[in-house]
């Protein structure tokens, strides 16, 4: 017998596509229904934080634990999924995630807001490693990037849903949790009833410790950090900055979805241009741009058009530099170390992003409001001027993947992608250098 005669026949493109749309759907509604209400619940907890008058210090502590719970859910949760298997992990993780959004109505204190926020990091980056291991060893190198590109629209858009039906409910009120909490607890239907929606077993990868990755890709990794340090100030305090400008309930809901929108429509340009030059280059610009979009809307507000636009293109340009991170840090790595690397890239982002909210609590806390744009301001021009120098001590690092496969981090929640390294291909990489 011949050794083609012992292979599978090829599938045609036609029955492939079907059958990866069969074993997906499931997946991609039951997260298009979970992040509408998390947009929801994200924007509903800022604002009624400020309602509340919990203060600056506590709306940053509660930004900061949300991150917190985040590195513990993006470590646990990978191991747990290799355990009892994917569709048992995000129906449990969505099931507590409802609890937790309804509790947050129910009992409106900082204290208990700390821990809630804690628990909700944590159930959301437990569904996103379930996601991202599921999408990435169902995909192949001929589809992952379209697969994965495809995820960050349907999430950033779905999640941006959630904030613009911010406007249409009374935050004072239970309402808006309740509805959150539906939205999340719908999310497991489809994923538990599919009778098609067969996730694969879960590859254990290659580790790679920390220090190991410092050593080897010390760009992406401090990039990774700066960026979550910048997007945890973002995020935690965009809903507060724009209440306390005077807004109204739904023009606060419009303005926070503008960084999202910014993200659908400039993530994949961005990304495009960094596989084709120098990903430091273009990261260094892109935070540039960002830093000068800080400073227009410090000028004229978040209630203006040119506020609204200004938002739109942080978010545009800012989303994208963890991704940049990612896709630089895996030019310097082997194939078998990009999932255990990624892993690690999510924690040390979890780190930057725990301690941007409290960065930018002190400052806003000092300084007023105007400290808020201040502090983007300065955040991404401190990632502009680490990349550049960069540039200048190291020569790029040899091609190995393309940016558009490592998952966008901006598509919702806001958090980066967990498992994104899972079956990339790799060409062959010059010696390493940093």
């Amino acid at each position: 017998m011949s050794t083609t005669d012992t292979l599978d026949p090829p599938v045609p493109p036609g029955e492939a596509r079907v059958s990866l749309t069969l074993t997906t759907w499931a997946l991609f509604t039951g997260l298009a229904a979970l992040l509408t209400g998390v947009g929801l619940y994200a924007t509903l907890s800022g604002v009624r934080a400020e309602l509340e008058r919990f203060g600056t210090v506590y709306i940053g502590v509660i930004g900061a634990v949300y991150y917190g719970g985040f590195i513990l859910g993006s470590r646990v949760a990978l191991h747990v999924v290799g355990t009892v298997g994917h569709i048992r992990v995000f129906s449990a993780l969505c099931s507590l995630m409802s609890a937790v959004t309804l509790v947050s109505g129910l009992i409106v204190h900082p204290l208990s807001w700390i821990v809630l926020r804690f628990l909700s990091g944590a159930c959301l980056a437990g569904v996103y490693v379930v996601a991202e291991s599921w999408l990435n060893q169902l995909a192949s190198n001929a589809n992952r990037g379209r697969l994965l590109s495809f995820y960050g629209m349907l999430t950033t858009m779905s999640y941006g849903l959630g904030q613009l039906l911010f406007g249409l409910i009374d935050p004072r009120a239970l309402t808006g949790f309740a509805l959150a909490t539906i939205g999340v607890s719908v999310a497991v239907a489809p994923v538990a009833l599919s009778a098609v929606a067969n996730p694969p077993p879960i590859r254990q990868p290659e580790p790679i410790s920390i220090r190991q990755l410092m050593d080897e890709a010390a760009t992406g990794v401090v990039a990774a950090i700066l960026v979550g340090v910048t997007i945890g100030a973002f995020i935690s305090f965009l809903p507060i900055y724009a209440t306390r400008s005077g807004m109204s309930f739904v023009a606060v809901g419009a303005f926070v979805a503008m960084p999202p929108l910014g993200s659908l429509i400039l993530h994949m340009p961005v990304a495009v241009l960094s596989d084709r030059g120098d990903r430091r280059i273009v990261g260094a610009a892109s935070a540039t741009i960002a830093a000068a979009a800080s400073g227009v809307l410090w000028m004229v507000g978040p209630s203006s058009p040119i506020g609204f636009l200004a938002a739109a293109v942080i978010g545009g340009t800012m989303y994208p530099l963890y991704s940049i991170a990612g896709a630089y840090t895996n030019d310097k790595l082997s194939p078998e170390r990009l999932t255990a690397a990624a892993s690690q890239l999510v924690v040390l982002y979890g780190v930057g992003s725990f301690i941007g909210p409290l960065i930018a609590a002190v400052v806003i806390r000092t300084a007023g409001d105007a400290g808020f744009p201040w502090t983007v301001l300065v955040m991404h021009a401190l990632i502009a001027v680490f990349l550049m120098v960069r540039v200048v001590q190291y020569p790029p690092a040899e091609r190995a993947v393309p940016s558009r496969d490592i998952a966008l981090d901006s598509r919702v929640l806001q958090i980066p992608a967990t498992v994104a390294g899972m079956g990339r291909r790799l060409r062959p990489r010059a010696p390493r250098r940093r």
